[in-house]
């Protein structure tokens, strides 16, 4: 072969080169590290959490893959992860600014740390009922734009899709609880949160800080007393089984706060950005609808298994508890969550 000929040849080995070298680059852009057979970039959401599947906040997590996995034609894949398995309470939140994951949702007590005004979530008695929560709760109440617009988060690096909940909580112990004073020395574990700490105090009881997954150990070996969380919490976790009372007391409301790593949710072309959020929507409307059934069904369960009894509180005995800690632990973390914030939930509360 000629200099002429071995010149052309060279030439078009390095233009095969180098258009092997930008569908590399194209295959290796976007979080999932694919491109799909139109050339766009593939994602992928990892999308940790720590209750079972089952559950309310299990069931929406499974909703929120399949919608947005169907809506973005392939385009986003997302893994869930149920029952700690990536991570557990007391790391989700940094992998989540790290964006070793793309999306969690903590109960509200979570973000105690890095955005305190999330506690209003974890004020005593904030809701009389279930049917309460969409109104005091909507993003557009006080409540609302206290978690949606809160620039606490924010400022870390956390976009706020959504907020799912889980009903609300019952007290479960070895001893039968009918009024405050029952609870006289006993260990209960709590969520994260000052706030909660101090209601049991106001109670008599003592509270300990403990991560979900270890909740049922702890309650199986005396580590603490009790707990408190909503039937389908109790019955998927078998916390029944440990405990011999449960008092349907509805005293608090756990609410998962639906986030995304905001860094990844901007790097995502607009049109998978309202994808994601549609479906977020979507996946929240749908984990209210099963939230009530499944507490409802779990509280069946555990009646079932006969290893607890469960009291009922009259409206007196309700109002017993309430008494202790409404206005009172409201009035004491108004600086932190709000003083504004508190006033108003309070004078709600007045004109009920």
């Amino acid at each position: 072969m000629g200099r002429r000929g071995r010149r052309a040849q060279l030439a078009v080995l390095l233009v095969i080169g180098a258009l092997a070298l930008a569908a590399c680059g194209m295959r290796g852009a976007g979080a999932g590290g694919g491109g799909d057979a139109a050339g766009g970039e593939n994602f992928t959401i990892k999308f940790s959490h720590v209750v079972a599947p089952a559950t309310p906040k299990g069931q929406a997590a499974e909703k929120f893959k399949e919608l947005v996995e169907q809506r973005s034609g392939g385009r986003i894949t997302v893994e869930v992860y149920p029952n700690s398995e990536l991570y557990g309470d007391k790391d989700e939140l940094q992998a989540l600014q790290s964006n070793s994951v793309q999306v969690l949702a903590p109960a509200s007590a979570k973000f105690t740390t890095i955005a305190p005004a999330l506690q209003v979530l974890d004020l005593p008695f904030l809701f009389n009922s279930v049917e309460d929560i969409p109104k005091v709760a909507s993003p557009d109440s006080a409540v609302g734009k206290a978690i949606y617009e809160n620039e606490a988060l924010a400022a870390n690096n956390i976009k706020v899709m959504g907020l799912w909940d889980n009903g609300l909580k019952q007290l479960s112990s070895n001893t039968e609880m009918r009024t405050p004073e029952s609870l006289a020395g006993l260990s209960f574990r709590i969520q994260p949160s000052d706030v909660l700490r101090t209601q049991f105090e106001k109670w008599g009881a003592s509270a300990t800080p403990m991560a979900f997954s270890e909740v049922y150990n702890a309650l199986q070996q005396g580590v603490v007393s009790g707990q408190e969380n909503p039937y389908s919490n109790i019955e998927s976790q078998n916390m029944h089984t440990v405990q011999s009372h449960i008092t349907e007391s509805n005293h608090g409301y756990v609410g998962y706060v639906l986030v995304i790593n905001n860094e990844f949710f901007q790097s995502l072309p607009p049109d998978l950005q309202t994808v994601v959020q549609e479906s977020a929507d979507e996946a929240s409307a749908y984990n209210r609808e099963v939230a009530a059934k499944l507490n409802a069904d779990a509280r069946t369960t555990i009646e079932q298994a006969g290893t607890t009894t469960i009291t009922d509180l009259t409206p007196e005995e309700r109002q017993a508890f309430k008494d202790r800690v409404v206005p009172s632990v409201w009035e004491q973390y108004a600086d932190i969550i709000g003083p504004e914030l508190v006033n108003d939930l309070l004078a709600q509360q007045n004109s009920q």
